[in-house]
């Protein structure tokens, strides 16, 4: 990701929370947003903040990955969050693992991965495009991208 950058600001929730009013306003429909292209939840807080803005805001919806397991109390606060809210809320554990009905998190796997899974059709030139799609939010089949 040659052109990321991190956001380092002590008022991120508050610059986030103007942005995300400002386009509610703007796209009426509502607004999915990607979380984290560099970086993870870093604060059971930071989560909260995450809950209340979908709360706020019916017509927003969030997916993403993160890194926390569920012996992590963020990672517990996000599993929680994809269960409350799991129709607008879809945070995929980053993890080579299958998906099994006795654990509440949904997994995106590597390309080395072999088990029960599915490849990302966007990265398989299958679709147009991640918007064309939408298993990431309709399955909890493990997704397994080329690259990830």
């Amino acid at each position: 990701m040659p052109f990321a950058h991190r956001f380092k600001n002590p008022n991120i929730d508050l610059i986030l929370e103007k942005e995300i009013e400002s386009l509610m306003l703007k796209h009426k429909e509502g607004i999915v947003i990607r979380l984290h292209v560099l970086g993870d939840f870093y604060s059971v807080e930071y989560v909260k903040f995450w809950e209340e803005m979908l709360l706020k805001h019916p017509k927003l919806c969030l997916f993403g990955y993160t890194a926390r397991g569920s012996l992590d109390p963020i990672g517990e606060a996000i599993m929680f969050l994809n269960m409350k809210l799991s129709e607008r809320c879809v945070i995929r554990q980053s993890r080579n693992f299958a998906h099994n009905e006795s654990n509440n998190w949904s997994y995106a796997a590597e390309e080395s991965f072999e088990g029960a899974s599915f490849d990302c059709p966007e990265q398989t030139d299958k679709i147009k495009d991640c918007a064309s799609c939408g298993l990431c939010w309709t399955t909890k089949k493990t997704v397994r991208f080329l690259s990830h």
